[in-house]
């Protein structure tokens, strides 16, 4: 996801937070910086400040809804007054949180929009004998729960995403890495491995020269 954030305390408490949960968070301290992010990546979720030191976010926003980008975004916030509100959900606002933000509410309002925007807004499922909750980050296999490491989970949840679709080794990469991270070479085939062994060999299959996708 992208974070658009110029207080650097608060910047990089989010970012330890989020990271810690096993998302892969780009950090954009100004409206520049956040441009050039957007059009470039291709993110899960934006969350958007809207005082930033050289322009308001406001305008980032409307600019990438008028090229026609949907990707969800939640605007944070000190501005509290209902007009503002109101004006950032009509620039094209998914959400709006108000500072200070409890991290934990946060992180269910990400995780709510990230499954709107990829038209799975549902959070129970079951996959063969597998039963998953999104909302919770939690599996169980065959009644009993499996533990998934943070980057297990956001590789596992990634790939929920995009059920039926083969994804590519980079995708996969831009998943888990923010964008100066330094990846493995290996590190895809890794976390696939691992999550076969607590899984199933048969949740993952291997798509020879394409990629990987959910069975």
């Amino acid at each position: 996801m992208l974070l658009v954030e110029d207080t650097t305390d608060l910047a990089a408490s989010l970012l330890a937070h989020l990271r810690a949960q096993g998302h892969a968070v780009d950090l954009a301290p100004d409206a520049e910086t956040a441009r050039a992010a957007l059009a470039v990546s291709d993110y899960a979720c934006v969350i958007l400040d809207l005082g930033l030191p050289d322009g308001s976010g406001l305008d980032v926003l409307r600019e990438r809804r008028a090229a026609g980008d949907s990707t969800p975004v939640i605007i944070a916030t000190a501005r509290d007054q209902i007009a503002d509100r109101i004006a950032g959900l009509d620039a094209g606002a998914d959400d709006y949180v108000v500072k200070p933000f409890d991290l934990r509410e946060l992180s269910a309002r990400i995780r709510a929009n990230a499954r709107r925007g990829q038209g799975l807004p549902e959070t129970r499922l079951a996959i063969g004998a597998l039963e998953v909750d999104r909302a919770a980050a939690r599996v169980w296999r065959e009644g009993g729960e499996v533990r998934l490491t943070s980057r297990e989970w956001a590789l596992f949840d990634t790939m929920l995403g995009a059920r039926g679709r083969v994804l590519t080794k980079a995708a996969l990469e831009e998943a888990l890495y923010a964008f100066d991270t330094p990846i493995e070479g290996n590190a895809i085939e890794v976390y696939v491995s691992r999550l076969r062994q607590k899984l199933g060999a048969e949740v993952i299959e291997t798509r020879r020269g394409l990629g990987y996708v959910l069975s």
